[in-house]
This record gives structure tokens, C-alpha cells and sequence, in this order.
């Protein structure tokens, strides 16, 4: 299988229409050692390393969403802080959605769609495999597996996003491209 780098590419913008900005990250490596409900499980200590490795990677993009959407599981919430925390986003509006506990991505696409159309950048904490099969799908770049830790974003020319289609990845970036 051949390695994923990071990538980075200029978009090519379409004056038309506004750009929305979708990025995801899959939460943090969890914890299997506590008997817990899924929802419960917390982050191991490669968890909280990682999210703090990718997210301080990511202070040099200047990342400002409009609105962060987590799920309510502990893992998610746990990571989305660490992020929140990092990279200095605590003014952002921050919403849980448990409908973002989703792993086939129909509930994931839905809260996307039903996101207002000032939102024109979407920062999303969720789980695989709804993440994967949302940036295979309405990505430009094949992904096998987003990784815990993993950050996707996606650009569309798209005026809202209940009109989301085949947008172009603008950057993979995963804890093992940082080691």
C-alpha cells in the first residue's frame, strides 16, 4: 500500500459561487481498557499526543471556522477540545450533534446539508467510517482510512451547503506524516 503524504494544492475558484470549507477530523486513538459503554470510551495517552501533534501543526494555516460541530461521544469531545484549546478557538461557536455519532455517514451528510449557508467554514470532530466515506465521496482525493487524529478539508463552490457535491481535497494531514 502506498504511503499518503500530505498534501497541498491551490484551488482553482469559481467567481460564481462562495467557497465553503469542510474540515474533519476523526477523533483521537481511544481507550479500550475501561469496561464502558462506545459512546464513554475516553482517549489513551497516544490519543492526546497525536491531537496535540496535529493540531499544533495546523497553527500554521491560520484555520478560522465559522462553527465546530463534535459529537457528544468522549473520545470526539475530548479531542475537539484539544484542538479548540491549540489552536485558540474558543471564541468559535461549538455545537454537539450527537447525529455526527455516525459511522456510514448518511446522519453526518445530514447535519452538513442542514448547516446555515453563512457558515462557510465547517470544522466537524466524528468518527470512521462516515468521515472516510464523506471525503471519498464529496472529496477529489482518495482516502483509505482517515486516521484517529486525521484532518481532511475539503473546498466547494457551493453558495449553501444543502447543495454540497464533488468538491476538491485540500489537505490530508495525519499524526504519522508529523513523526
Amino acid at each position: 500500500m502506498a504511503e499518503i503524504k500530505p498534501k497541498y494544492v491551490q484551488m482553482q475558484i469559481n467567481p460564481t459561487k462562495s467557497v465553503k470549507r469542510l474540515y474533519l477530523v476523526r477523533h483521537a486513538k481511544s481507550s479500550w481498557k475501561y469496561d464502558l459503554p462506545d459512546f464513554d470510551r475516553p482517549l489513551k495517552k497516544r490519543g492526546f499526543n497525536d491531537a496535540k501533534l496535529v493540531s499544533n501543526h495546523l497553527k500554521t494555516f491560520s484555520l478560522s471556522p465559522d462553527l465546530i460541530i463534535s459529537s457528544g461521544a468522549n473520545r470526539a469531545k475530548t479531542t475537539a477540545d484539544i484542538f479548540v484549546e491549540n489552536l485558540n478557538l474558543k471564541s468559535v461557536n461549538f455545537i454537539i450533534n450527537n447525529d455526527v455519532y455516525d459511522f456510514s455517514g448518511e446522519s453526518l451528510l445530514s447535519v452538513l446539508k442542514s448547516c446555515d449557508k453563512n457558515i462557510d467554514k465547517l470544522l466537524i470532530f466524528g468518527h470512521n467510517y462516515a468521515l472516510t466515506n464523506i471525503a471519498n465521496t464529496y472529496g477529489n482525493t482518495y482516502i483509505e482510512n482517515i486516521t484517529t487524529s486525521g484532518f481532511v478539508e475539503i473546498h466547494f463552490n457551493i453558495d449553501s451547503w444543502s447543495q454540497i457535491k464533488k468538491g476538491e481535497t485540500k489537505t490530508i494531514l495525519f499524526p504519522k506524516h508529523l513523526k
